[in-house]
């Protein structure tokens, strides 16, 4: 499985730490913000790494920032992206399970701990595929030709 990561100049160490994690559970993880600056913003890497889940180069995308919000509301603004600020490990069993995210957002500062345990949940739990999530899901990203 393929996964696109990057945090702006917020988490660039916990970013690491994340990458090797998950390079030892056999992801192919492309670090999209290997040099980061003071002054990066954060819109550049949500872009960066939604365009590679949109287009088909990575499975899923993983974004941090100083809260996780703001990566959140940009990834949701690239067509075909379902994003999700998830702070526990049971958010990201249901936005995996419920809503078929593709992206996943955190706070760099949640502890590291929580960080690769929250990335592996939201990795390894599948879609649900119940009819019910994919009609709503449906509706959702229709809204996204609306606009």
């Amino acid at each position: 499985m393929r996964i696109a990561i990057a945090t702006d100049h917020n988490g660039v160490e916990q970013k690491k730490e994340l990458i090797k994690y998950l390079e030892g559970l056999d992801y192919k993880i492309v670090d999209l913000s290997p040099n980061n600056t003071p002054v990066d913003d954060y819109p550049d890497y949500a872009k960066k790494v939604c365009d590679y889940v949109v287009n088909n180069e990575a499975d899923y995308g993983i974004l941090m920032c100083g809260t996780g919000i703001g990566m959140s509301i940009a990834a949701n603004k690239v067509h075909g992206i379902r994003a999700a600020k998830v702070s526990n490990t049971n958010e990201a069993f249901l936005t995996r399970n419920d809503n078929d995210a593709n992206v996943l957002t955190m706070s760099y500062r949640e502890p590291l701990e929580d960080i690769k345990n929250i990335s592996k949940v939201f990795l390894e739990t599948p879609y649900s595929n119940e009819e019910r999530h994919t009609r709503r899901i449906k509706k959702v990203m229709e809204m996204d030709n609306e606009y």
